[in-house]
Order: structure tokens, then sequence, then C-alpha cells
């Protein structure tokens, strides 16, 4: 078995032996839950801004060969930081494009105003001209709809009605039903406050009577607040037809598995990192092997927490960490730099977590890469 030495949290170095587990295989299409994975961009080294299209839509392939659809241009993509709406407007349409030879394709794709110049001047007309600009690229492309939790409208509402009014109008011109997700400031700070209150509850409230409103046009509601208890609460309120999608990075185990009053199906970042595992879990789950579902992805559970630990934003730099240690893009490169935004310590718990979980492919590569990894870092045994 190999035996790698590692940074630790406290400082020191430790040495880790592969432990001897399979890897997890991707296995079977049965679903009965709708998931996507919010999927990450390539970057280039030494180019800051640069986008490896050809590795960012391998990724793409790689999660629909596992059965799970693609949720592009989302947070997981570094939309709205470093991912800006020209580039996602060419993302969206190269996913959009090559989905088109793969019946089986599933992609919604994020709407957000992050075009829109910040300012003080800036007006609720301005915030949903914002928004129509993006739906009406995304439609025109033949592509499904997600209306992203924008800045600017929580910068610019002054209340719960600001935000019905924006939703109303968003909402009464979709072709075809939409997912609205409401991230929370534990992504993004700038969205605290968020549907006109700082309460979770009181917010809920007013994205339900949003939902309500607009069911027919609405697929469902990603929430991702890290709280499997407000989610469950909300879930329980949806109209019939209207889908929970989880965003619990935390728990989404069980709230995808469910219990006898309904379950979430799920738009995940943590599926971008662990898709083979998704894929096998969902599969059991949808020929009535329950116990198989929970069992493959409780190592993922671990992995996922770790990986969103706080501060939560930066969890994108673990889940390109992940597809390089797979061998699914040949460098550790991220849009301006973000791959250096959690420590070495961090990443190698990433890396012990995915190999106890079996969520790393090929032992060798991963181990290879691991070793480069450290080695760039000045960490020598």
């Amino acid at each position: 078995m190999s035996v790698i030495t590692l940074p630790t949290v406290a400082g020191g170095l430790e040495p880790f032996t592969w432990p001897d587990v399979a890897p997890v295989e991707s296995a079977g299409t049965e679903r009965n839950r709708v998931a996507y994975a919010a999927a990450h961009v390539v970057g280039r080294p030494g180019h800051p801004t640069a986008i490896d299209w050809d590795a960012t839509l391998k990724i793409r392939e790689h999660l629909w060969d596992c059965g799970l659809g693609v949720a592009e241009a989302m947070d997981t993509a570094q939309r709205g930081t470093e991912l800006f709406w020209p580039q996602a407007r060419e993302l969206i349409r190269r996913t959009l494009d090559a989905a088109r030879v793969r019946p089986e394709a599933l992609v919604a794709s994020g709407c957000g105003t992050d075009h829109l110049a910040p300012g003080p001047g800036a007006t609720l007309d301005d915030v949903v001209a914002a928004y129509e600009e993006q739906m009406a690229y995304v439609e025109a492309h033949g592509g499904r709809v997600i209306l992203m939790a924008s800045r600017a409208l929580a910068s610019v509402a002054r209340s719960a009605d600001d935000y019905r009014a924006v939703y109303d109008r968003l909402l009464g011109q979709a072709r075809e039903p939409v997912i609205i997700h409401w991230l929370g400031p534990m992504f993004d700070p700038a969205l605290a406050g968020y549907w006109g209150a700082d309460d979770v509850d009181a917010a809920m409230e007013v994205a339900l009577s949003v939902i309500r409103a607009h069911a027919p046009r609405i697929d469902g509601i990603k929430i991702s607040l890290l709280d499997k208890s407000k989610e469950i609460a909300m879930r329980r309120r949806l109209p019939d037809g209207v889908r929970m999608y989880t965003g619990d990075d935390f728990d989404f185990g069980e709230l995808i598995g469910g219990d006898a009053a309904g379950h979430s199906d799920a738009l995940l970042g943590i599926f971008d990192a662990i898709a083979p595992a998704a894929g096998a879990a969902l599969h059991e789950l949808a020929i009535g092997r329950r116990d198989r579902f929970d069992a493959i992805l409780a190592p993922c559970i671990p992995l996922s927490r770790h990986v969103f630990g706080a501060p939560t934003r930066f969890y994108k730099t673990g889940v390109v960490f992940m597809a390089w240690l797979n061998g699914h893009q040949d460098h550790f490169a991220m849009l301006a730099g973000q791959e250096s935004e959690r420590s070495p310590a961090h990443l190698a718990e990433v890396f012990r977590l995915a190999a106890a979980g079996g969520l790393l492919r090929d032992p060798a590569l991963a181990v290879d890469r691991m070793q480069t990894f450290c080695r760039t870092q000045g960490i020598v045994a």
C-alpha cells in the first residue's frame, strides 16, 4: 500500500497509508429523483481569466456519463465572482450544444444580473431588465432557466414587496417552468436578507408566496441554507408539482432519501466531485434499495462537510482539487487563482477523506498528484 506524508491542521506532518477501499464506480441508470451537479470550469495555468474549454466540456460529459444533469454557470463555476456574463454566455452555449447530441443529457442554466453595473443608481426595473436579458439568451438557445439569487436585487430591494414584484414580472414571462435558487449568505455574504428579511422563517414566507402565485411556471426551488430542518419545513409546504431541490451539501443523503412525508431532488455542487458515487447511489434508491443508497453516500458526507466548511464560499477550491486528483483535468488551476484560497492542510484532508470513501478512481494517479502538490507547497518528508 502507498504511504504518503501529508500536512496536518496542527501544522505538522504525518504519514497517511492508502486504505484498502475499492473506488466507487458509477453503475445503473434508474432514477426516481431529478439530480443536477453544479459543474465547475477548468482554468488555464498562468492565464487567470482564461477557460480551458475542452477540459471544461469533458467535465460535463463525465457528469452526464454518471447519469447526472448539469446545472450550468452557477456558483460552482465561480459565477459572479470570477466568471461573469460574457464568459457565462459562451459556457452556456457550448454546454447546450454538447447536450444536443445526447438525448438523455439534462441541462439547466443560471440566469442572474451579474452584468448589471453596480452602483447606487440601479433600480428594480434595471434588475428586471438584466434578468430578462439572460433569460432570453438561455431560452433562445433552447435551455432551461435557473433564476439565480441576485446581488443587485439584494442591494436595491427595500421590502419583501420589491422581491415579489421582481419575481412576478420574471415568472410571468418564463417560457418553461424555471428553478428558483435561494442562496444563503454563507455562500455569498452580499445575499444576506434575501426575500426582504434577515429571519429565515420570514424570508421563507415571502418565497412561498411567490411560488404559490406562480406554481405552474416553477419546476422547483433550490435552497442553499445548510439547514436541513428549514429545507424539510419548506418542502412540506410547496404546492403540488413544485420540487424541492436540495442545496444542502451537509445532509443531502438524508434529504434526497426522504421520509414518509416526502423527499428532495438535488442540485448540488458536491455532485461534481463525487459524480460516480452519486450516480450509483441514485440508481440504488430508484430500484428500492435505500440501504445501499445510504451506504454509498455515507462516506461522501464527511468529505462534503469538509469541502463546504467555513468560509463556505471557497468550497469551489475543493471541488476542483478533486477533479484534478481524479484525472479529469491536467492541472489544479482556477479562475483568478482561486486554487490558493484553501490551505495545503485543508486540501490534504480532502485527499484523506476522498481516499477513505473510495472517491478517487485511480489511487496511483491520486497519490502521485498529491505528492506533486505537496512538493509545490514546499512540503517534503
